[in-house]
């Protein structure tokens, strides 16, 4: 299994409108598009305004192909189109990749 942690850098006054925005369409189009997020958090410090969540993956190669075929889900890019209407919500974005040792709890 391959674990990818996102972090997302949110520009200023746009986390609760990214909250929503995962809430009531992200988490369920990754789903169909075979992600599963497994978990989000939000940084302690508010000056940071960072939210991060770890996404499942079976491998790199399954990763890419479900990324492409979110991106270019006509659903995701008219969610994406009407909710930055009034400007975009994130101004980066980091990934890191992940998997379990040996000796891990979850293998």
């Amino acid at each position: 299994m391959l674990y990818e942690l996102r972090i997302y850098h949110v520009n200023p006054g746009k986390m609760q409108l990214l909250h929503e925005r995962f809430r009531d369409h992200v988490t369920d189009l990754f789903l169909k598009h075979g992600m599963k997020i497994t978990h989000y958090w939000e940084d302690i410090n508010e000056l940071n305004n960072r939210l991060y969540y770890v996404v499942e993956h079976a491998n790199m190669e399954s990763r890419n192909l479900n990324y492409e075929r979110f991106r270019n889900d006509p659903e995701w890019l008219e969610v994406r189109r009407i909710s930055e209407l009034d400007g975009p919500f994130l101004k980066d974005q980091e990934s890191i990749f992940m998997q379990n040792v040996a000796f891990s709890r979850t293998n």
